[in-house]
C-alpha cells in the first residue's frame, strides 16, 4: 500500500515481532506508516485516521466474523473494507436468497453494503499452508440502508430464523416470543416459508413489524 501511494497507513498489530518488522517499514516511508501495538477486536480503527477511511485487512479467521461484525456498527465511517477471509465466509457475505451460503451474516452485511468477491488467494500461497482457500473481498458501504430497520430487531429476527433455517419461519421464529402467523401476515411472508427464501427487505420488514409489537420490548 505504501509503495502504491497511500498516503498514510494505521498498522494495528498485537505481536511485537510483527511490530519490529513494521518498524523497519515505518522507516523507509518516514511520516506515513503509523504503529499502535494492540488487539483489533478491542480498538475502534476509526479514531487513529480522520476521513476518508479505508480498511484493508487479512483477517485472522477464528475471529474474521467479530471484526467485520464490530465494523458494520459504524459503517458509515468507511469508504471501503477490502479484506482477506477464508472462501466459505467471504460466500456468505454476498450469497443471495435460496443458496446455501446464505445466512445472518448475508442479510447484516447487504442491509448495509454492497460485497462482492475479487479473487481467491490458494493455500500454496501461505507458509505453512492452510487446509482453506482464501478470497479478497470487497465491501462498499451503501449510502443508506437497504431497507428502514433497526438494527437491534433485525439481528432477534435474522438469529432466530436462521437458528432453526431447514424449519418454516411459523416454527424457527416461536423463540420471538410472540404469535408468528399474525406477524408474517402483517409483512406479506407466508408462514410456511423458511428463512432462506426471504430477501434482505423482507427481513427488514419483518424487523420492523417486530419493533412495532408490544410484546418485543
Amino acid at each position: 500500500m505504501l509503495a502504491s501511494g497511500a498516503r498514510r497507513v494505521v498498522a494495528i498489530e498485537r505481536d511485537p515481532r510483527c511490530l519490529a518488522a513494521l518498524g523497519e517499514l515505518a522507516a523507509a516511508y518516514p511520516g506515513r506508516l503509523d504503529l499502535v501495538a494492540g488487539d483489533a477486536l478491542q480498538l475502534d480503527p476509526a479514531m487513529f485516521s480522520e476521513k476518508p477511511r479505508k480498511i484493508v485487512a487479512n483477517l485472522p479467521y477464528n475471529i474474521a466474523t467479530p471484526l467485520l461484525l464490530g465494523w458494520l456498527e459504524q459503517i458509515e465511517k468507511y469508504e471501503s473494507l477490502t479484506l482477506m477471509l477464508q472462501r466459505e465466509v467471504a460466500e456468505r457475505l454476498t450469497a443471495g436468497p435460496r443458496s446455501k451460503s446464505y445466512g445472518r451474516l448475508s442479510v447484516l452485511v447487504q442491509w448495509l453494503a454492497e460485497s462482492r468477491i475479487l479473487f481467491d488467494v490458494p493455500a500454496r500461497a501461505f507458509v505453512p499452508s492452510p487446509r482453506v482457500t482464501s478470497s479478497v473481498i470487497a465491501i462498499l458501504p451503501r449510502a443508506e440502508p437497504l431497507a428502514p430497520a433497526q438494527r437491534p430487531f433485525l439481528e432477534r429476527v435474522t438469529a432466530a430464523a436462521f437458528g432453526q433455517r431447514r424449519k418454516m419461519l411459523r416454527t424457527s421464529l416461536k423463540p420471538l416470543g410472540l404469535a408468528i402467523d399474525p406477524l408474517l401476515e402483517r409483512v406479506g411472508v407466508a408462514p410456511t416459508a423458511r428463512a432462506e427464501e426471504l430477501t434482505v427487505t423482507e427481513f427488514c420488514s419483518l424487523a420492523r413489524a417486530l419493533e412495532g409489537h408490544p410484546s418485543s420490548v
